[in-house]
């Protein structure tokens, strides 16, 4: 089996199966706009490998393309040199707030809606196209990767975490629905499945902070967990006694989440044709 098609039916073992889905009194799919704008809000106090790799190809000035740009947390550390972001994203209501921070760091912005590669039709080409924790969602990495190279005149920046960011709740499940989740995919394999679309992946690992992001109070944290875990709110208290450690305050806001992320960064340059 090559690795797309290991990539494909790893990402498929995350399913949720229908009968906890059934019984869920909230989807568990989706982000609440407030952890994207509080990542977008707070720029690290050093530059990631990502957007180091990002800049090296933009040079003196250039457009950029942001493939799931959420609140622009990937994107918008460019604003300082990028003439113009454009945020693709299948989310209105992240797309509002990545324009709104685009203004505040005054930085021509438009977006795009809807779902990459689908989007792409829609999106301009850019001297460089960046996609941050996006790629664990592309069940399909073929056609998803296709389309990001074919949007980029220069180079393709890609950061994700090293393993799948949900590994770390397998705990949570086996304790609250007697599940066991699946370990992969994981970076490494991302790299071999971009590869054997014939492209020359280079990437850089570090161990760092999670990028400042989070709620302001401790409860919507918990919350958010508890969706994800497809739980009723009358679980809250226990699920906090079990997240333990886990759930922290940083910088004023509170998230669950081990205190260092391992951080892929993995990148190619767009091949003359």
């Amino acid at each position: 089996m090559n690795a797309l098609e290991r990539w494909r039916r790893e990402l498929a073992g995350w399913a949720i199966p229908d009968e906890i889905l059934a019984a869920a009194p909230e989807s568990p799919w989706g982000f609440p706009p407030e952890l994207f704008r509080s990542r977008a809000e707070r720029t690290p106090a050093e530059p990631s490998a990502t957007t180091r790799v990002a800049l090296e190809a933009l040079g003196t000035g250039g457009d950029v393309l942001d493939v799931g740009v959420g609140g622009g947390a990937t994107s918008l550390p460019l604003a300082a040199v990028a003439t113009r972001i454009t945020g693709v994203d299948e989310s209105a209501e992240m797309l509002a707030e990545f324009l709104a921070s685009a203004r505040e760091a005054g930085v021509q912005a438009r977006t795009v809606e809807g779902r990459w590669p689908d989007a792409g039709l829609d999106a301009p080409t850019a001297k460089v196209v960046v996609c941050g924790h996006v790629l664990y969602n592309a069940g399909e990495l073929e056609p998803f990767v296709r389309a990001l190279d074919a949007h980029a005149r220069r180079r393709v920046v890609v950061e994700i975490t090293s393993t799948h960011p949900l590994v770390g709740m397998g705990d949570l499940w086996r304790r609250f629905h007697g599940l066991e989740r699946p370990a992969g995919p994981s970076a490494d394999l991302a790299v071999e499945a971009v590869g054997e679309l014939g492209i020359e992946v280079r990437r850089e690992d570090e161990a760092r902070a999670p990028r400042s992001g989070g709620f302001e109070r401790r409860d919507d944290a918990i919350a958010f967990i508890r969706r994800r875990l497809c739980l009723p709110a009358d679980r809250d208290g226990e699920l906090a006694g079990a997240l333990g450690g886990r759930l922290v305050e940083r910088d004023g806001l509170w998230a669950a989440g081990p205190l260092e992320h391992p951080i892929v960064t993995m990148w190619w340059d767009r091949r003359a044709t």
